[in-house]
Order: C-alpha cells, then sequence, then structure tokens
C-alpha cells in the first residue's frame, strides 16, 4: 500500500526494534507508518522452506529471559519447543552433558562428573550462575567493567571450564571467540540464560517479527518501500516524499549511519551456519554440542530435536556454526564427530552467512545510548542498546516513548 502524503510518525524499518516502537504508538493512538524495505517483516530474523524444512537466517533462538520477549510476546501462539537449559561438550571423544540441575535433575550426576574442573572449580560456576541470575540489574551494571574472560577468570571457574563450556557456548551468543565482550553484557546474557527457557517457534523465527506486525492495521504496513532519506519532517521514497511529524530510524546499523550521517553504528559479527539432514536424531535429549578447541565448529544442534516442527517428516535437521566464513567440505567431518555419526549419514540442506549479525559490545558497554536526535528525528536498534532481542525491543519501546514526549510537546 503506497505511504500517504502525511502521517504523524514514519517508523522506518521493520525488525524488532521498529516493530516494539511502532506497535506502541500505535496503542497511544497515534497515526503510525510502518516502512521497510524487504518484503517481509523481523529484520534479521527471516525464515525461509527448503525442502519441506524450516531454516532460519542463521541459527537464532528465543530467551523467554529476556524482559521484553516476556513481557511483550504471546508466546502460547508461537507454539514453541524447548531446549534443555545447558549444553554437550565432547573430551577426547566422550559426549558430557552439562546441564541446569534445577530443571533436569536426572542430569545432575552427569553435570558433576563432566571434566570441567575440581568440585570447587563446578561450585565457582553456581557461584557465577547465582550471582548473574539474582542480583538486581543495577547492581550487575554498576560492578567494575572487564572483558567477559577477565570476568570469568576472576570468578575462578578454571582454565578447563572457560576452555571446554564458556568459551565455545559464548561464542555462539556473542559471534566472538576471544571473549573481548563487556563484562557486564556477559552478566545481562548469563541472567536470561538462568532465568529464561531457549525456544523455537513452529513457523520459525521470522514469525516472531509476523506477530508484532500483525498488531497494526494493514494500512500502515508497507513492504518492499526503501526509504532513500530522511529529516524529522519526513521520508523520501521511490514512490514520492511524506510529511511527518517524527521519522524513526529502526534500520540495520549500515542503513542507520547512512540515512544518519551523525549516527554511529555498525554490525561487526558474522557467522556461518551449516544445514544438514540426518535419517535420525542420534540424542535423545534437545541440547546444542559445543565445538571442542582447535576445531572450526562453534556449535552444531539438531533444531528439530526441540521444535519438531522445523523437519517435514522423522529426519533431523542439523545447524552448526562458524565464526569464520566456512565452507560446507571444511566443516562436514567436525560435525559428524559432534553427533558420533559419520559423514555419509549427513545430507547437506543449505549453507547460510550472515555478515553483520550483530553489533560488538566491548567494554565500556554503551548501554541505553541516545535515542531522540533532536527535531522530530529518533533512531532505535540493538545498536544504541545491548545487541541481542532484548536490545532491540527494549530500544523500540524507549523510543516509543520519546516519540510521544516530542508530539505531546509540539501538541
Amino acid at each position: 500500500m503506497t505511504l500517504p502524503a502525511r502521517v504523524e510518525v514514519v517508523v522506518v524499518g521493520a525488525g524488532l526494534a521498529g516493530l516494539s516502537a511502532a506497535t506502541r504508538l500505535a496503542t497511544a493512538g497515534r497515526d503510525v507508518h510502518l516502512v521497510e524495505a524487504a518484503d517481509h517483516p523481523g529484520g534479521r530474523l527471516r525464515t525461509e522452506r527448503v525442502d519441506g524444512f524450516v531454516v532460519d537466517r542463521g541459527f537464532q533462538v528465543l530467551n523467554t529471559g529476556y524482559p521484553r520477549v516476556a513481557a511483550d510476546l504471546d508466546l502460547d501462539a508461537l507454539d514453541l519447543g524447548w531446549f534443555w537449559t545447558g549444553a554437550v561438550l565432547r573430551v577426547d571423544g566422550r559426549a558430557h552433558r552439562v546441564v541446569d540441575p534445577r530443571r533436569h535433575p536426572s542430569a545432575v550426576l552427569d553435570t558433576v562428573r563432566a571434566p570441567l574442573g575440581s568440585l570447587l572449580q563446578e561450585a565457582a560456576i553456581g557461584a557465577f550462575s547465582v550471582r548473574a541470575g539474582y542480583l538486581p540489574v543495577h547492581r550487575l551494571l554498576a560492578a567494575p567493567e572487564h572483558s567477559a574472560e577477565q570476568a570469568l577468570r576472576r570468578a575462578h571457574v578454571g582454565d578447563e571450564a572457560v576452555e571446554r563450556f564458556f568459551r565455545p557456548f559464548l561464542s555462539g551468543v556473542l559471534l566472538e571467540s576471544e571473549l573481548a565482550t563487556s563484562s557486564r553484557y556477559l552478566d545481562l546474557v548469563w541472567r536470561s540464560f538462568v532465568r529464561g527457557r531457549i525456544g523455537l517457534p513452529a513457523q520459525g523465527m521470522q514469525s516472531v517479527g509476523e506477530q508484532l506486525a500483525a498488531r497494526l492495521p494493514a494500512h500502515a504496513r508497507h513492504l518492499g518501500t526503501e526509504v532513500t532519506a530522511v529529516t524529522g519532517a519526513g521520508v523520501v521514497t521511490s514512490s514520492g516524499s511524506t510529511r511527518a511529524d517524527a521519522v524513526v530510524v529502526a534500520t540495520d546499523p549500515g542503513t542507520a549511519a547512512r540515512l544518519l550521517p551523525t549516527v554511529e553504528a555498525s554490525a561487526p559479527r558474522q557467522v556461518t551456519t551449516h544445514l544438514h539432514v540426518l535419517p535420525a536424531s542420534p540424542w535423545c535429549e534437545p541440547l546444542v554440542v559445543l565445538g571442542e578447541p582447535g576445531g572450526r565448529l562453534v556449535n552444531s544442534v539438531v533444531v528439530s530435536d526441540a521444535q519438531p516442527a522445523y523437519s517435514p517428516d522423522a529426519r533431523a535437521l542439523v545447524a552448526s556454526s562458524t565464526l569464520a566464513t566456512t565452507t560446507e567440505h571444511q566443516v562436514r567431518d567436525e560435525v559428524a564427530r559432534s553427533h558420533g555419526v559419520t559423514t555419509g549419514d549427513l545430507e547437506h540442506l543449505t549453507t547460510v552467512t550472515v555478515p553483520g549479525a550483530q553489533p560488538a559490545a566491548l567494554p565500556p558497554l554503551q548501554h541505553r545510548r541516545p535515542v531522540d536526535l533532536g527535531e522530530g528525528l529518533f533512531v532505535c536498534g540493538d545498536h544504541r542498546d545491548t545487541p541481542s532481542i532484548q536490545g532491540a525491543m527494549a530500544s523500540g519501546a524507549r523510543t516509543a516513548r520519546a516519540v510521544l514526549t516530542h508530539l505531546g510537546r509540539r501538541a
């Protein structure tokens, strides 16, 4: 539908930040129009079907420990399938389960026996988790800031736990293996794992964005429409100009920096995910398998164990990720070893490389960066908060409040 010549608010970008801002403004009774260059809502949350399998754009999950996810989404309607909280690590060819004992008491003995160091060091892992999970957020953000690796060393979890568990596990979350990320962001991420569950929607991760977009009137959603210029007084698209009282730029960091030269935003992290099909899952529980030190893989997981709807039949869909751009041939042997199968069992489905997958969160953590640029122009996205679904949605909520304040002043 064509964007009108005059509206109250234009939100540029239908990722989770833009959708969060637009739905809040619409709920407040404002005439808000959402403009998106792609043909789907959700931004980086994109899903397609390949030979009947549900394939997300890279290995992505929904973490209910994120406050905005729990508060703003209808999780029941997403029909989530759940992973176990924990992971499998391989040492000398043997698989060891490390799981949250609160949720899976039957695996407590396996977790205690896992080669993560002494009992004292395993207790330190528990203490680290309790601190991140249950201290008030303001105290976590006020703690002395270090790199993530320095924080783990200071927590005395030990070298074995860092190299065999934390580094590969966090590399898949932070999309960097040096653990140079801010310790404050590490605390927030670990808090979400302690307090929430990890799941996949039956229709893929794109359905998260589609659920939010459905809360806007059809005439206010403009997909396949690229914005080429913005000011606080309106936007320019390929079909003409639209005047507005406020404009929100909620695009990916690169596009935001192009449209708003005063804004510094980038997403240097990337990930490549290889999708394979197995005749059946080799596992009894839905757990991510961590990459081994010195290998290419960050992790590999049978996603259809957590969400059976990702497979059209009884076959298993495997997602394996690397931080470097890799070919399927380079990782095939490693994927097979991770799951204890032969390479001949693996059928390559597709490979997806996501450049600019997320911003970095290096010290000092730039948490809650300004969203009001003045004169009716606003910006939001995970590059204004934390590089996560939580950061995107939280920045959208902050921006909606700022826009309402601006419109109130105009009135």
